[in-house]
């Protein structure tokens, strides 16, 4: 269900976990190699997880850490997010941006009061690029997965003082200096997901993850991990994002961006679309019609019906209309059935039913509008004069 030739995904898992010697185990593939997809019963744990009693093997992430006295103001100058002044023990999340406002890298952050903690799926890479960006600024920067090992709890609590390293996901809500171009918080379904990461010294992973089966938690795989995170409309480094993805698009203005904070790579793109309006393509949830059982693959195509096809000599065709975005994640939930996320077109029409390419044929999906279609904030500044005319015409944002 995961695309292993996205270039964020190392083509290998650095680690195996050990858990996949557990009885039952079926291995992950793709961004999640290394650990399970599940472990028997994918739909009890689903339902486990759901109910907030589960904990998952997330090893297979990446971490990297940052020391000195420079480490916060140095971050804040280089990421999307204000942490010139992070509290210890709070998280956060941030995007380092290509300079043209693409996203590059994606993590999730803690400092402790002396470390700087940051989790993702580039850790090499993101690690090789902060150290290139060191200078004469008093920080270290080290990869240090091979030490440290994720796993994750649905708890909606940040770590206290004394216990390990815990990154608290912060989606949906959207954070100080950020806006959103979804639903408001409260009726947004993420809201219900409670989701962190603890980090636990790598060769204790087993023993951690026992002690929460002891207090009567299931181990479940990332099958259960993921349909919830589709259903919340969280957006992920290794599925959502390719090399032409503006932070807009996934709404990850909510918690990655803070738009009042100085100057930083990729920073003109980010102001300029949401002064603008309207970033070219949009994250949607797909309901994937189940009654021919046929199943989508990450990267397939999604097309609008009706619509005009063009064919290698340049005519149209009809057929099963024109392909206005790719499936970037696909699942099977335990109550909502097939379901996938997607990114299409701005100015695909948000109540039309879509087409989703599979082999074998086409299904049917209907959308859940996760960026609205006009690609408007609630705080976008008003429009003065002129500058109202052509908005559409611009050529970075598209028709």
């Amino acid at each position: 269900m995961t695309d292993a030739a996205d270039p964020l995904v190392p083509p290998t898992p650095r680690h195996r976990s050990p858990l996949l010697a557990v009885h039952g185990a079926v291995p992950a593939s793709g961004a999640d190699a290394g650990v399970a997809w599940h472990y028997g019963d994918p739909t009890a744990e689903q339902r486990a997880l759901a109910r907030g009693g589960a904990v998952v093997d997330q090893s297979h992430l990446g971490v990297v850490t940052v020391t000195g006295p420079d480490r916060l103001s140095w971050l804040h100058s280089l990421t999307s997010q204000d942490v010139a002044a992070l509290p210890p023990r709070t998280s956060t999340e941030l995007l380092v941006l290509d300079p043209h406002g693409h996203v590059e890298h994606v993590a999730g952050m803690v400092d402790d009061g002396t470390t700087t903690w940051l989790v993702g799926e580039t850790a090499p890479a993101l690690a090789a690029w902060l150290d290139r960006m060191r200078f004469m600024l008093r920080v270290e920067v080290a990869d240090v997965t091979d030490a440290w090992a994720a796993l994750a709890e649905p708890v909606d609590a940040e770590g206290a003082e004394g216990e390990p390293v815990t990154w608290r996901d912060p989606w949906p809500h959207t954070a100080p200096g950020g806006t959103r171009y979804g639903v408001e918080d409260a009726a947004h379904p993420g809201g219900d997901r409670r989701w962190r990461l603890v980090l636990v010294p790598r060769e204790r992973l087993v023993a951690e993850v026992r002690t929460r089966q002891a207090a009567g938690w299931p181990l479940v795989g990332t099958w259960a991990a993921e349909a919830l995170r589709v259903e919340a409309w969280r957006p992920r480094a290794s599925h959502e994002v390719d090399d032409r993805t503006i932070p807009h698009e996934l709404d990850w203005l909510r918690t990655a961006v803070h738009l009042h904070k100085g100057c930083y790579r990729g920073q003109e793109t980010v102001a300029r679309v949401h002064n603008l309006g309207r970033p070219p393509r949009r994250l949607v949830m797909l309901h994937l019609d189940g009654s021919g059982h046929l199943v989508p693959a990450v990267g397939a195509a999604v097309r609008l019906p009706g619509a005009a096809a063009p064919t290698a000599g340049g005519a149209e065709a009809a057929g099963e209309g024109r392909q206005v975005g790719r499936v970037t994640t696909v699942a099977r939930h335990h109550e909502l059935g097939p379901v996938a996320l997607a990114v299409v077109k701005r100015n695909v029409p948000t109540d039309a039913t879509l087409l989703v390419d599979c082999d074998g044929g086409a299904v049917a999906a209907g959308q859940e509008v996760v960026v609205d279609g006009e690609g408007i904030t609630p705080d976008r500044p008003a429009a003065r004069g002129p500058l109202a005319r052509g908005l559409g015409h611009h050529p970075m944002l598209g028709a």
